[in-house]
Formats: structure tokens, sequence, C-alpha cells
């Protein structure tokens, strides 16, 4: 038996860990076989997971459904399944483009040299996936993966059991596992990922577990890839409709019972506009889903922990002076059925725990403010977002709140909608993450830009060569060096 040298036995690795460590190799020896796959063979792959995904579509819906105890089947194929396809048909149609190769200038010292710029794939991609969006949140970077002429590896989150073991499922029958594989569970499986010298790492998840994963990988020197969460502030300018901005944040809010992490997290109102706000987001709760604790959807709350969680927080802001005004149309008991009913908590204070920490439910905080200037300050002092959304159609104040304040997304009277959106790059900045994928930045953000020059036989640098003569730096001062 090998020991440390203080007698301590070397302890053995699980086998659910070998058995990643070894997919792990079968991918990378794959990817040498072929380390620059065509735009033809890319496109064959796009295709393929298209036609996976459309045959089982009603299966992931209720996959995810089971995992949730409740989700909405439309939120699912609009929210998870369209958006994907749509991705796909974006990369398809882009992806010959991009993989042309960049000419670069050359400089009249390096003349006559060419200079051009590769995109080549980086190899392999870890993607480890959160359980709000499963199917999004795996494919959307798988797509990315795939279309840059990678091969990766998808580590589906515990809390999405039935979902990821049809995730491995589908994509076995689309692929060999040395170019897709998925890996489910957790325990030491979760933390032995982020641990495999990928070639790159995507992570979708908390900014606090994020960072885990970036030490993890900072062992291997894997760089990655952070899409983060936070708290995601929405701000409504006095000469705004309310009616307009509830139903747009209601949306917002409740897509997924707020289990998103671009949802809107708490909201600024003019002072002395709450209870016509109050008003309006209970009419339009109230149209969208008139009863909650059978209707199929309104989205239950994942698990019992994320629901203790939330709890919590509601009961620390009702204890430190908050009021809570819960939309439950027909005063239904939602507790067994894993549900929060739409809340609204008014007189919120910074020290409350609900105002420290990412909500991820269908509980909205309400502030008021005199002067946009101590809400753009309110924002700068705490973490910058992934998103901050702004209601008002005056381009002139919109612009000021933007150019004055920092987040992933600038979303101007619109909500949510923009992580669907296929030419726009989705990604954090500061603690809400680093590095954007989305659109073209997806397709560049699992490449490798390989800078690439070429020399004649004859060129301008050779007059530079040692010995270095007075005439040579004389010419260089008159012609570079002013």
């Amino acid at each position: 038996m090998n020991t440390h040298s203080n007698n301590n036995p070397i302890p053995a690795t699980p086998p659910e860990v070998q058995r990643l460590q070894h997919l792990l190799q079968l991918q990378k020896e794959a990817y040498q076989r072929q380390p620059c796959a065509s735009a033809k063979v890319r496109l064959e792959r796009l295709a393929q997971l298209k036609q996976v995904l459309v045959q089982y579509q009603d299966d992931i819906a209720k996959a995810i459904h089971h995992d949730y105890g409740n989700r909405s089947i439309a939120e699912t194929k609009i929210g998870e399944l369209l958006s994907c396809l749509e991705h796909i048909k974006y990369y398809s149609k882009h992806l010959s483009q991009w993989m042309k190769p960049s000419k670069r200038h050359v400089g009249l010292i390096h003349q006559p040299a060419k200079a051009w710029v590769r995109y080549q794939p980086l190899g392999v991609i870890g993607i480890i996936a959160p359980w709000n969006y499963p199917l999004f949140l795996s494919i959307g970077p798988l797509i990315c993966a795939l279309a840059a002429g990678n091969h990766a590896m998808i580590k589906i989150s515990s809390a999405s059991t039935h979902f990821g073991h049809l995730l491995a499922k589908i994509l076995a029958e689309a692929f060999p596992e040395e170019l897709v594989a998925v890996v489910t569970d957790g325990g030491p499986i979760s933390d032995a990922f982020s641990h495999l010298a990928f070639d790159k790492i995507i992570f979708t998840g908390s900014t606090t577990v994020g960072k885990t994963v970036m030490a993890a990988a900072a062992q291997n020197l894997v760089p990655v890839l952070l899409e983060l969460g936070g708290k995601s502030p929405a701000i409504v300018h006095s000469s705004t409709d309310l009616s307009d901005v509830a139903e747009r944040l209601a949306f917002g809010k409740l897509w997924n019972a707020g289990q998103t992490c671009v949802a809107p997290d708490y909201l600024f109102l003019p002072r002395g506009r709450v209870n016509d706000f109050v008003s309006a987001y209970q009419e339009m709760v109230e149209q969208m889903y008139p009863n909650l604790a059978n209707n199929p959807d309104y989205t239950a709350i994942i698990n019992n922990k994320q629901y203790q969680r939330i709890q919590g927080y509601l009961e620390d802001a009702l204890a430190k002076g908050a009021k809570v005004i819960e939309i439950n149309p027909e005063h239904e008991d939602l507790a067994a059925h894993r549900k929060i009913a739409p809340t609204l908590l008014l007189h919120v204070t910074a020290d409350m725990q609900i105002m420290q920490e990412e909500i991820f439910a269908p509980v909205l905080p309400i502030l008021e403010y005199d002067q946009i200037d101590e809400v753009i300050e309110f924002i700068n002092q705490r973490p910058r977002p992934l998103a901050l959304y702004y209601f008002d159609f005056d381009q002139t104040r919109a612009d000021y709140v933007a150019q004055h304040t920092h987040s992933g997304h600038f979303g101007l009277n619109a909500v949510l909608t923009h992580a669907a959106q296929d030419d726009l790059p989705f990604g954090g900045v500061g603690a809400s993450g680093m590095g954007k994928y989305h659109g073209p930045e997806g397709f560049f953000s699992f490449s490798h830009a390989r800078s690439m020059m070429s020399i004649p036989k004859v060129f301008f640098l050779k007059f530079i060569f040692p010995p270095y003569h007075e005439s040579l730096y004389k010419f260089l001062e008159k012609t570079f060096m002013r």
C-alpha cells in the first residue's frame, strides 16, 4: 500500500470519480484524433442535437416538471426548449462565417509578411448546469461548445434527477460519449468535476459556489466562464405608466416562480407611488394566475431546502418591520404544494436578509426614492448585478442611468427576455460573473484566437539583424520614433 511520509494511507479514489477521469481522458484522446472539425461536421452535430431535442420535448418537459413537483410545461417549452432550438438555428446560420480566419494588419517594418487569426477549438469543455433551467443552461453552453468544435462533459445538478438521467439517455442517442457525456448525481462527483483538467469550464449558479469552482479550476489553470446571479434591481421613473410596469414585472418576477437569475430582485419606486403600484401589480397577478395551488402554470419551489430558505427571509423581514402583501386570489393553502404566493414587501430596510441575498422566489421587495442619484448610489455601493432594469421612455434619462451604473445587462422597459436573444452576449460583471456566451461571443468564448504569421524569404526585418549600425538607428528614429 502506498503511504504518505506520516504513514497515513492515501485515500482510494471513489469509482465514480475514476469514471469522471476516464471520461475526460476518453474525450481528450478523441479530440486529438480530430482536433479541428470542419464546418460541415459541426453543423451535422448541431442538427443531430436539434433532432433529439424535438423528438424528446414532451419527455423533457415532464422530467423537469417531476423534479420541481410542479413546473409549468409551457414555461419549459417556451423558455427552455424553444430558446435552445432558436440558438441552434442562429449558430447554424452564422458558424461558417465565424470560422473564417480573420486577416490582420501588418506594420511596415514587418512587410511583406501576412498575419491573421484562426479560431481553434479549445478541446474539452466542462459544463456545470444548475437546477432552475436545467435544459437551457446545459444545452445552451453545449451549442456554443459544439459550434466551436469542442467536445463536452455536462454536470447536471443533483436537484434535477429525472431530467439528468433523461438528458444522459437522449444525448447518448445523439452522440458518442467521447464527444458529449452527461454526469449526474452530487456529493464527491460535484467536487471532482470542477477539479478536472478541462480546457475550459462554464459554471452557472450562485456567486458562493462560483468561487469554489474557480478555486478548484485554478489548481489546473483551467479558465472559467462564470454565470452567476446577484440582486438585479428594477427602477421606475415617475413618468411611467404603472399598469404597464406592473404587467411586465409580474411576468418577469413570476416566470418560474422567480427562480431565475435575471429576475428583477427588488424594485425602486418614486416616493408616493407605492400604493398605486401595489394595486396595479395585484390586478396583473390575478389576471395571470387566478388560482395557485393546482394551477399548472404556476411553478412550485424546487425543493424543501429552497422553500424553507425563502420562508426564513420572509420571517426575518417581518420581524424587522416589513409589511407583507401576499397575492393569493382564492386564499389557498400552498404549503402542501411547495408553492409561495406572489408577494410584495413594503417598508424594506437594507439590513434585512432579503435585501442581502439573491431571493430566487416570487417575492418582490419595494423601496422608495426621491432623486435618481440616490438609487444609483445605492446600487453602486453593492456588488454589480447580472441585470439592471429601468422603466422610462425618455432616452436621455435612461442613458444617464446606464452610464452611471454597471451590470451584466441593462434592460430598458423590459425584463428577463434578453437572455433568449440570440445575437446578444449573456453574462455578468464583477460578482455576477465573468465571460460571455450566446451570440458571436459564445463561439469566440469557446475558441482559441490563435495568432498566425507568415514571413516570406525576403523581408524588411532582416535589415535590423545584428550587427547594429548607427545609420540604421538614424533611419528608425527618423521614420518610426517621432
